[in-house]
């Protein structure tokens, strides 16, 4: 049990040891937060959105944002688009799942906003479907991934892709960069 418990830990380091030795890496989330931080400074908001774990990850981006991460500052304007489950159910039910963020992206999304998509495989036809919008509509788009980054990567304006096929491995370094944007914007404020 221990030695299967300090391989999960060498593979979790594994993976963070690889984003803090690639500059590549590094540059880009450094150009998500300059991104969000300017969209927010001009009055914009963030809409985040993603399924399952990602879902989850999009309530705790949008909550640190709006409350607040680390120091008292202004709220910022930030939506997590998977917590309103009428609204979900209806979309879902009167089209089709695949639209219940692009739907939303078409109510709420205006020119300058950022939607911030968050998927593990990049392949969640929802959340590539909601990027397509956010990009017809001229907000900016981010995506969170994993693995190759998948249509979803090919669809955003800047992909932030974890190197990993693990599912765990790319969730807890999701929270990272989630942190380390939150971070970034606040020393900013």
């Amino acid at each position: 049990m221990k030695q299967a418990i300090k391989t999960l830990l060498r593979d979790s380091l594994d993976i963070h040891t690889r984003i803090l030795q690639d500059e590549d890496a590094v540059s880009r989330i450094e150009k998500a937060a300059g991104m969000i931080a300017a969209a927010l400074k001009s009055g914009n908001k963030v809409l985040i959105f993603g399924n399952g774990g990602s879902a989850a990850d999009s309530q705790h981006f949008a909550t640190e944002l709006v409350s607040r991460f680390q120091k008292e500052r202004e709220a910022y304007a930030a939506i997590a688009l998977t917590t309103d489950t009428s609204l979900l159910s209806a979309i879902g039910n009167d089209y089709d799942f695949s639209r219940v963020f692009a739907r939303q992206i078409e109510a709420l999304g205006r020119a300058g906003d950022i939607a911030f998509a968050i998927s593990t495989s990049g392949g969640a036809k929802n959340v590539v479907a909601a990027v397509q919008t956010a990009k017809a509509k001229g907000l900016k788009t981010i995506a969170l991934t994993g693995g190759t980054g998948g249509g979803l990567a090919q669809e955003a304006g800047l992909a932030l892709i974890v190197p990993s096929k693990t599912t765990a491995r790319i969730q807890e370094i999701h929270i990272l960069v989630i942190h380390i944007i939150c971070q970034m914007i606040e020393d900013r404020a």
